[in-house]
């Protein structure tokens, strides 16, 4: 018992440090995933909510630092390369799933996480197909461990590779599946890949509801399809912004903590990745998702520094 006390002190001393302003991103995963790998999940299904929430409230606070008419700018140029970049992913992940002999809903739900917008892609679709929750965890855990791979290899690699700020945020939100990997990696590159990320990263979960209700309607069923609502928060928190720029001394400062507080999404992301989640995963579902994931990257990337995406 006293032990049990002693892990959750030292999770909340490692919480509260990643608010410090010193603390980036990378940090902060790192320390999450060491404490997450070492110690195990010590909250249950609690920090995957507060995790969640305290995502789409970070994102909504970035809406604080957004211009809307360049907002919707983005947003407009990026609509027709999300939807190819969908449509391949979703066709690529079929025909790895089949490939891998990846259970059907499995493979359903990595594709479709991997194509729009990870955990929350998966949370919409997998009452949707009706798949089982332990299709839905073992997908989900496919996912977020890719996505903590790409926050931690996407910067260096993009420095590797002499991106610019613009063509980096560009890639993040093409080929990173959650939306707090895309900030978060994003964030560490710079503050023009930062905007351009986050913008073409929720260009992409619009494609959530019009995808879900494809789904539901190809497979007769009759799940609920959830639109994340955060989404309209950050354009509300932008045309706030937009229409009142003379309160810029307020705008900045809840920027500032928004990405602050994403840093601390990214500690408890990483905390939730436990041996046990490593270990739910299987090699079947992980080798449908790294293959699609790198179809993704290589061919993305390739596209942005050819020039045929900018």
């Amino acid at each position: 018992m006293k032990s049990d006390k002693r892990l959750r002190v030292l999770f909340w001393v490692l919480l509260l440090g990643c608010c410090w302003p010193s603390v980036d991103a990378p940090m902060a995963l790192v320390a999450g995933i060491a404490f997450g790998l070492v110690v195990g999940n010590l909250w249950g299904g609690r920090l995957s909510t507060w995790s969640r929430r305290l995502l789409q409230a970070s994102v909504v606070g970035l809406g604080f630092g957004m211009n809307l008419p360049a907002l919707f700018k983005t947003g407009q140029e990026a609509f027709v390369y999300t939807a190819v970049s969908i449509s391949f992913t979703l066709v690529a992940g079929h025909l790895l799933g089949r490939l891998c002999r990846t259970p059907r809903h499995v493979s359903s739900l990595i594709a479709f996480g991997t194509a729009i917008c990870g955990g929350s892609a998966i949370a919409a679709m997998a009452p949707v197909i009706g798949a089982e929750t332990e299709d839905t965890g073992v997908a989900l855990a496919t996912i977020f461990t890719l996505n903590s791979v790409a926050l931690l290899l996407f910067p260096p690699l993009g420095h590797l590779l002499g991106m610019g700020q613009r063509q980096f945020g560009l890639w993040a939100a093409l080929a990173i599946h959650d939306t707090s990997s895309v900030v978060g990696a994003a964030a560490a590159y710079g503050g023009l890949a930062l905007a351009i990320g986050t913008t073409v990263k929720l260009t992409r979960a619009l494609w959530i509801m019009p995808s879900a209700l494809v789904a539901a309607w190809t497979t007769k069923a009759e799940g609920r399809v959830r639109f994340p609502l955060f989404i309209l928060g950050f354009i509300a928190a932008a045309a706030v912004r937009t229409a009142l720029p003379q309160y810029g001394q307020l705008w900045q400062p809840l920027t500032g903590i928004a990405r602050q507080s994403l840093v601390v999404t990214l500690f408890l992301i990483g905390c939730g990745l436990t041996r046990e989640v490593l270990g739910r995963t299987g090699i079947r579902p992980l080798a449908q998702g790294v293959m699609l994931w790198l179809l993704v990257s290589v061919a993305s990337g390739a596209a942005i520094l050819s020039g045929w995406i900018h």
